[in-house]
């Protein structure tokens, strides 16, 4: 029988397989298919001198993909002959350098099982350590200085390792074989905890903070990308100071709680919001309250139906449980009912970026925490939670962060590298490199100069991580905000062209960008607010988007806002524009009864101070007043949100309502087609009840897109629709709306790897600037 053919190759894998166990998963194939050679990580990935008979280096290059690590990311594996080095065995050797980086990290990810039991076995030598990981969780991005991948590149080469643990990251069947963040109670950080004045206290950090918790107190609490500010939330005199102390006087606040079964006695849950939670990103996701929660958790989202929950990320989360239970022995103690709720809001006073170090602790969250639970390991990048809430039955985020960013978005194709700057409000940036987009994390809106500087120290350090220089820099179409003035002196530093993107378009462009749509799409983008390519504000919006441009083909009928932004925050204001639209200005004084009522009726009546707004978002604001649902909000978005709870309410009783008459019209100006919703909202004065009325609304406004976009489809002759905006995080709007669609024979792109809301919009500016370069 002849002897197998033996081969050399040479193999290349890309992807995230840096800080995820790949070399040693690399190293175990080898060893079982008898292949020799070595692995190591190099500035595009990791890197593969394999030799052996012919089979099992094929059988080697498939597995690679096949059963890669958890955490790893596979994007392409490629094989190329080679010359012999006459090795034997197959080890795992030291990185190759370079100036040039084409890998990426992956972002953080919560505790593994087997952590969580070496955390919780007394006997074992990392019981209760506060900074357990391995190969398959814990850290990444948020630690990382640089790549390649390795611990003198993180926050953890402070740190050397014992030599119990040395042992470890050098066994290659231990799970910690090469593992970067690998430490223990003798090698690793250690935990501290300490008063608003920086005085230590005594005693086992944990325990003393779970304590001064119980007692109604505020404590800080140092995570992954940043801190939290937690309190219990059961406790409503805690909740009422932690709102006084941080200034928010009602925007909801996120809870943490202990597991699944803790989480049913407070909320309902799918078991697609439970696979969110209880994934390895860790979000928070907005679940439906049980009722009666309100007062249970008074003050923590008061007035709301839906309540922001997260589980715990981090080993420090889990011993604060761990403590409450009184440090029960084993694991099985995280299957059962808990009753401590904690509030776990990020530390970010007054909209500023969140706390990342313990300086900046000590110095901004003096006069709000009581106590500070923090330790010795850097967070070199900040990183707020992601946000998630299932809308019409998937996914979307709020806020994509933690746990997904910077993972790389695929595009349908490469080109130059672009460095989009993003909106002005819920900021992100993102850079492409070859066919991959990279959409930082949170950033948030630019209206401190702490937060513009945060978006500086984002550009600076993904350009440095992925090692980037761009050849093209987008940026808003409104000539004012931080953000184009941050991308227009970059781009004149580095002499590069500057490709400005309207705002609608980018959010269209972004859902074509993640799924891959080339061809000409109608887009329909509802939000708030976007500077339109005519200087007025835009927000309900027709598009006929072909890559780099676009048509404005329809609008929603505009609407004054007397006062301005003001009317933004002032949705009575937005009301009184409906009554005079409709000739009935004479009612505003009587019907809003509001201190300004006078002077706004005559603000409308001489045009003044009233600039005009296609925006559906304000549509729902006008609803909301009319209804006197919100008059005044205490946070964005407040409004829609309360008129959709209304709604809600209804159908979960009544089913959704019967149009039988037109309350809409659709007509021709300025050569697009407008969409009037003046006589839906004028009839909402005449309601009987809120809530109805409410339903009602919601079921006329499916019924008039859906109309209107048919129109459009027609007349473009276009079957694709993409849909994108704020107002979509809106369940009963977006549900309603794809089953009308759907039905119609569209074919209905939505957002589900970058947010419908502003955080997509550097992605959509990215992709926009990207296809201008190819025409």
């Amino acid at each position: 029988m002849p002897a197998a053919m033996t081969v050399a190759s040479r193999i290349r894998v890309t992807g995230i397989v840096q800080g995820v166990g790949f070399r040693p998963f690399v190293w175990r194939l080898a060893r079982e298919l008898d292949i020799a050679g070595w692995v190591r990580n190099d500035p595009d990935g990791v890197e593969i001198s394999a030799e052996g008979e012919a089979a099992r280096v094929g059988s080697l290059i498939e597995r690679l993909r096949l059963e890669a690590p958890p955490l790893a990311r596979v994007d392409a594996v490629s094989a190329a002959d080679a010359r012999s080095e006459g090795v034997s065995g197959f080890a795992i050797v030291d990185s190759a350098r370079s100036h040039a980086h084409r890998t990426a990290i992956g972002p953080d990810v919560g505790v593994c099982d087997d952590c969580l039991d070496e955390l919780f076995d007394a006997a074992g030598r990392r019981w209760r350590h506060a900074f357990i990981t391995c190969t398959h969780c814990g850290p990444r991005y948020t630690v990382t200085r640089g790549l390649p991948y390795d611990r003198p590149q993180t926050s953890l080469a402070p740190f050397p390792l014992c030599a119990a643990c040395a042992e470890e990251y050098g066994e290659p069947a231990n799970r910690r074989f090469h593992a970067e963040t690998t430490c223990c109670p003798v090698c690793g950080p250690r935990l501290s905890l300490c008063d608003a004045n920086g005085v230590l206290l005594d005693g086992d950090p944990v325990t003393v903070a779970l304590k001064h918790l119980r007692d109604g107190a505020i404590v800080a609490i140092k995570g992954l990308g940043g801190f939290h500010l937690a309190c219990d939330a059961r406790n409503g005199a805690a909740v009422v100071r932690l709102r006084e102390r941080k200034d928010r006087e009602a925007k909801p606040f996120a809870v943490m709680l202990a597991n699944r079964a803790s989480i049913e006695a407070h909320a309902a849950l799918t078991d697609a919001e439970a696979a969110l939670l209880q994934s390895r990103e860790r979000p928070v996701v907005l679940l439906a309250r049980r009722d009666g929660n309100d007062a249970v958790l008074a003050g923590v989202a008061p007035g709301l139906d839906t309540l922001g929950v997260m589980l715990p990320t981090t080993p420090i989360h889990y011993l604060l449980f761990h403590e409450a239970a009184a440090r029960p022995e084993g694991t099985a103690w995280l299957q059962a009912e808990h009753d401590m709720v904690l509030v776990m809001t990020s530390a970010n006073p007054g909209g500023e970026p969140i706390v990342r170090t313990d300086v900046e602790a000590a110095r901004r969250l003096g006069g709000i925490a009581d106590l500070i639970l923090g330790h010795d390991r850097d967070i070199v990048a900040r990183c707020d939670d992601s946000v998630i809430r299932v809308v019409a039955g998937a996914s979307h985020f709020i806020r994509r962060s933690r746990g997904y960013s910077p993972g790389a978005i695929r595009l349908p194709r490469g080109g130059p590298s672009v460095l989009a700057f993003g909106a002005h409000l819920k900021n992100t940036v993102c850079i492409t490199r070859d066919a991959e987009a990279f959409v930082s994390a949170h950033i948030g809106d630019l209206e401190t100069a702490e937060t513009c500087g945060f978006l500086d120290e984002t550009v600076s350090r993904l350009l440095d991580l992925l090692d980037v220089r761009p050849d093209i820099v987008a940026h808003d179409l409104h000539p004012d905000t931080y953000s184009t003035r941050a991308a227009s002196e970059f781009a004149a530093r580095l002499g590069l062209p500057l490709v400005p993107v309207q705002h609608h378009h980018a959010h269209i462009a972004a859902v074509c960008a993640e799924q891959g749509v080339c061809e000409p799409v109608l887009g329909l983008a509802l939000d708030g607010v976007g500077f339109g390519s005519d200087g007025a504000a835009w927000g309900g919006e027709l598009l006929c988007v072909d890559g780099a441009r676009f048509e404005r083909i329809g609008h929603l009928r505009s609407l004054p806002l007397p006062g301005g932004d003001r009317a933004a925050r002032e949705p009575w204001r937005v009301a009184a524009a409906v009554l005079h639209e409709a000739g009935r200005g004479s009612e505003i004084v009587e019907r809003f009864r509001e201190p300004a009522a006078v002077t706004v009726t005559s603000m409308l009546e001489r045009d003044l101070n009233c600039p005009r707004t296609s925006s559906m978002g304000r549509i729902f604001d006008a609803a909301a007043g009319l209804l006197g649902l919100c008059s005044r909000q205490r946070f964005e978005a407040q409004a829609a949100m309360t008129l959709e709870q209304a709604a809600r309410r209804h159908v979960a009783i009544h089913g959704w309502p019967q149009i039988s008459e037109r309350s809409w019209v659709i007509g021709q100006t300025g050569g697009a087609r407008q969409l009037d919703l003046l006589p839906a909202l004028a009839a909402l004065t005449e309601a009987d009840s809120a809530d109805a009325a409410a339903a009602r609304f919601h079921a006329v406004l499916v019924a008039a897109l859906g109309e209107w976009i048919a129109v459009a489809v027609a007349e473009q002759g276009l079957t694709t629709v993409v849909w994108s905006g704020g107002c979509f995080f809106n369940d009963l709007l977006s549900t309603g709306l794809l089953d009308n669609l759907t039905r119609r024979g569209f074919d209905v792109r939505r957002p589900r790897q970058s947010s419908p809301g502003d955080a997509g919009i550097s992605l959509g500016q990215a992709w926009v600037a990207l296809q201008s370069m190819e025409n």
